[in-house]
């Protein structure tokens, strides 16, 4: 019997990163057709267990210039696709997506954060960060010179039988 080894996901608007975790892998076979079928055999761990699986991706995939690279830990597929776009999920069918394939955080990126972005903020989201200016130069503008002597004049204390005044010089603060 064999089983399905974790998969994980994620995409860009021109290509899919596919990542099968299995880590051993022995006599690993991966194949990618141009209809977007992702199929995968190999076994791992001390007894030689089987791993199958097979995938329908969502959408025609550009064989040629996919890539992929069989690891210690894994396999990592890069997945070009036929067309740019964002893909609304994996897998082509509709029904619930298999427990064993997961989405890649680490390299998940959303659409509007795509590197790609042509988004005249630069991929801010439309947020003006300019109205936030001069906030790193404030600390420009405060003058270092901790070390010198400052005149202080401070409040006289008056002795009940005396009426003069005196000032009095500060030592700097530390």
């Amino acid at each position: 019997m064999s089983r399905h080894p974790e998969v994980k996901w994620a995409q860009r608007l021109d290509k899919v990163y596919i990542t099968v975790q299995l880590a051993d892998s022995k006599n690993a076979k991966v194949d990618l057709t141009p209809d977007g079928i992702f199929t995968f055999s190999g076994s791992a761990g001390a007894e030689d267990h089987q791993y199958e699986l097979k995938l329908e991706l969502f959408d025609k995939v550009n064989v040629e210039e996919s890539k992929i690279n069989v690891g210690e830990r894994s396999i990592f597929i890069v997945v070009q696709k036929a067309e740019d776009g964002w893909w609304k999920r994996l897998l082509r069918g509709e029904g619930k997506t298999p427990h064993y394939v997961k989405v890649d955080w680490d390299k998940w990126v959303d659409e509007d954060e795509d590197e790609g972005n042509t988004d005249a903020m630069g991929g801010m989201g439309g947020m003006d960060f300019s109205k936030f200016g001069g906030m790193g130069d404030a600390m420009d503008d405060i003058d270092e010179s901790d070390d010198e002597e400052q005149e202080v004049s401070k409040p006289v204390e008056q002795d009940a039988g005396e009426g003069s005044t005196e000032k009095k010089e500060a030592a700097p603060s530390t």
